[in-house]
């Protein structure tokens, strides 16, 4: 059975990382415009690194929560048989890793990844960054300055139609800790299949979404109760 996951910024916020739209966020000291677009980096890169490395070292200090743990519970669960029942697979708009650190093997970062760099001459040189900084003369085996391995605003989303083949194989879906407002990641529950169940968290509005069954519940306490669920109903 294919479980998948679409998270967003409210999963983080359980582990006491602010958003952007929040209005107590880090993001609230700075305009958007200067520090998370293409722009704002040809035009101040010491700025725009100097924001990403503070957001780094948040992450780094955060921890996993309950809804996390429970997603990646789920991908190791055995049946009575001993064999995995599920597939569990996360397409996710936040930029930290907390996912992989509660022992989710099988993530899709749509928005990038924060302790990533990728160089400014070639995309497809991506490096992990030891560490929280990456500062001016930070450089790439081609010599270029590295860049956060984010998606910006104003740039295209290169892994949306990976995204979009992974929700159109659930088997249930599962939409938590994010509005749907933003788009094009927003058209992605769009893709699931007609008859897939999809469970909805309290903070879904988005225009056209609907859920089966929505989680009424903040992300910590609903998803491991769907995921008792799903194990009672489709586990043994």
């Amino acid at each position: 059975m294919n479980l998948v996951f679409f998270t967003g910024a409210g999963v983080s916020a359980e582990s006491g990382l602010r958003t952007f739209r929040d209005s107590d966020g880090l993001w609230e000291e700075y305009r958007i415009e200067d520090v998370a677009t293409p722009q704002a980096f040809a035009q101040d890169p010491a700025l725009v690194l100097h924001f990403y490395n503070l957001r780094r070292e948040q992450v780094l200090k955060a921890e996993p929560n309950q809804a996390h743990r429970a997603i990646a519970e789920l991908e190791n669960h055995l049946d009575a048989s001993g064999n995995k029942r599920f597939t569990v697979e996360v397409v996710t708009q936040n930029i930290d890793d907390l996912h992989e650190r509660a022992g989710s093997t099988r993530v899709l970062h749509l928005h990038g990844e924060i302790r990533k760099a990728r160089s400014t001459q070639d995309p497809r040189l991506v490096t992990p960054i030891n560490g929280p900084h990456l500062n001016l003369g930070h450089r790439c085996a081609l010599g270029s300055q590295l860049r956060p391995h984010i998606v910006w605003f104003g740039e295209d989303v290169p892994l949306l139609s990976a995204a979009a083949a992974i929700v159109e194989r659930a088997d249930i879906l599962v939409v938590v800790g994010t509005s749907l407002l933003v788009y094009p990641a927003a058209g992605l529950v769009h893709h699931a299949p007609v008859h897939c169940p999809i469970h909805g968290g309290p903070g879904n509005r988005g225009h056209g979404f609907e859920a089966h069954d929505p989680l009424n519940e903040k992300a910590s306490l609903g998803v491991p109760k769907l995921a008792d669920q799903s194990i009672v109903e489709y586990g043994q």
